[in-house]
């Protein structure tokens, strides 16, 4: 299975920024790699649905964001390293939340991701 492991969660300030990183490793269910896998970031804040933030592809690269990040996040992916980073900036305190990368899916619907992370906790002060 494939196993994802978050990491750049932080506090900052309204107007800083955060690189959260996600690192792929495994197989999937019918043992091709990790690497193969279309991969996303989510959030949870308390209280809240999860939401899908952005997603990458792994074949032909295509990128999606959900309106309210859009001009701000930008995902990206290592695929020599199986990594997938979420460059955010000009972050607001409505950007408070646990984020989850997934994998092995596609679009921003979280039902259709297989594979997640443990999650890493980004908090935007005003």
């Amino acid at each position: 299975q494939v196993q994802l492991v978050e990491s750049g969660g932080d506090s900052v300030q309204a107007g800083g920024s955060l690189r959260l990183s996600c690192v792929a490793s495994g197989s999937t269910a019918s043992g091709a790699p990790a690497s193969v896998c279309n991969m996303a970031w989510f959030r949870q804040a308390p209280g809240k649905e999860r939401e899908g933030v952005a997603f990458i592809y792994a074949r032909g690269g295509a990128i999606g964001y959900a309106d309210s990040v859009k001009g701000r996040f930008t995902i990206s992916r290592d695929n020599l390293k199986n990594t997938v980073f979420l460059q955010m900036n000009s972050l607001k305190p409505e950007d408070t939340a646990m984020y989850f990368c997934a994998a092995c899916g596609y679009s921003l619907a979280k039902n259709n991701y297989s594979a997640w992370g443990q999650g890493t906790q980004v908090t935007v002060s005003s």
